[in-house]
């Protein structure tokens, strides 16, 4: 039996708030929540509870992590007009599913991807320590995070082509079950909108454990799965290594088009943005920046894109064994 939701994405903005509702992380953002007051996909006893902030030991007012989250939220970031490609990426921070690293790995994107005409959305989803399922709760935010950014396009001045998600570590693993998974997830929570939850593209930097992990049973890939950019430490983190080529090959083995991987000889877990002493894993994010203009979604918005484009031809094709 199907379950029916109330619409989460077009009757949020006015409604009155009873539970704790979170305050931005970087100045300036829009913060608005996942469900509306009273939504089945909320503990009702711990929607007040306030989110819980670590601060930096040295630099003051930044946040460096987070726990507590019990009324998950995106927080908007837009670029100037004259930069805006329509383009926009909804950030998932890691920490384990015990906290979320939200300065290193989710504040520090936003000026980064402004320079690039990249609008940016940070997701508060739920943790595992504060007594949520990740491979339910979290990633259900995660789909949710995408179905509202893409519902509000026009508002914000947004591609709806163009809007995908990209996760580091436990932030990672919610990606790429995104990646697979939205269309199960439209079906269960169907949107009076029929806005869908299928990411553009996704990022999964030094990933957690994908659906795709060693002694599961895959899921099936949808043929219209989104390209994909893998980076991730090789030896110095082994495990997020294996856990991102299992999801690369399982890829690759289908044929999807424009996955690219990146496994750096030298690195270690983490670290967002930070340039690592100089070495190669320092500049990840030039190597997304190139993919991503060459997918196409660098251009102004409105225009179809190469990602868009090699997708529809993928789909079209008989499937391949696995």
């Amino acid at each position: 039996m199907k379950t029916r939701l109330p619409s989460f994405c077009l009757a949020i903005a006015g409604a009155v708030w009873a539970q704790y509702q979170p305050k931005p992380i970087v100045p300036g953002g829009q913060v608005i929540p996942l469900y509306p007051p009273g939504s089945p996909m909320l503990k009702a006893d711990r929607i007040n509870e306030p989110e819980q902030y670590t601060m930096h030991d040295t630099v003051p007012a930044r946040i460096r992590s987070l726990v507590n989250v019990h009324n998950p939220s995106i927080e908007f970031h837009p670029v100037d007009k004259g930069l805006n490609t329509g383009a926009a990426i909804i950030l998932c921070a890691g920490g384990g599913h015990n906290t979320l690293v939200i300065g290193s790995e989710s504040a520090d994107f936003v000026p980064f991807f402004y320079n690039y005409g990249i609008n940016t959305v940070i997701l508060r989803y739920r943790l595992r320590k504060d007594g949520y399922d990740a491979r339910i709760d979290a990633v259900n935010d995660a789909l949710q995070a995408i179905r509202m950014v893409r519902a509000r396009a026009k508002e914000w001045n947004l591609d709806p082509n163009k809007i995908g998600i990209m996760g580091f570590s436990a932030g990672a693993e919610l990606v790429s079950a995104t990646a697979v998974e939205f269309d199960a997830f439209d079906k269960k929570y169907p949107d009076a909108s029929n806005v869908t939850s299928r990411p553009d593209f996704v990022g999964i930097l030094y990933p957690g454990p994908s659906p795709f992990r060693k002694g599961l049973t895959p899921p099936p890939i949808p043929p219209n799965v989104p390209p994909a950019f893998l980076a991730t430490p090789g030896s110095g983190d082994r495990v997020h290594a294996i856990w991102a080529m299992e999801y690369f090959s399982a890829m690759l083995e289908l044929g999807v088009p424009n996955i690219e991987m990146h496994v750096y000889g030298a690195g270690i877990h983490g670290g967002g943005l930070t340039n690592r002493k100089g070495i190669p894993m320092g500049t990840w994010q030039n190597r997304f920046i190139d993919w991503f203009r060459d997918l196409g979604f660098l251009q102004p918005a409105g225009i179809e894109t190469k990602a868009a484009r090699d997708s529809a031809e993928f789909v079209k094709q008989p499937p391949r064994r696995r």
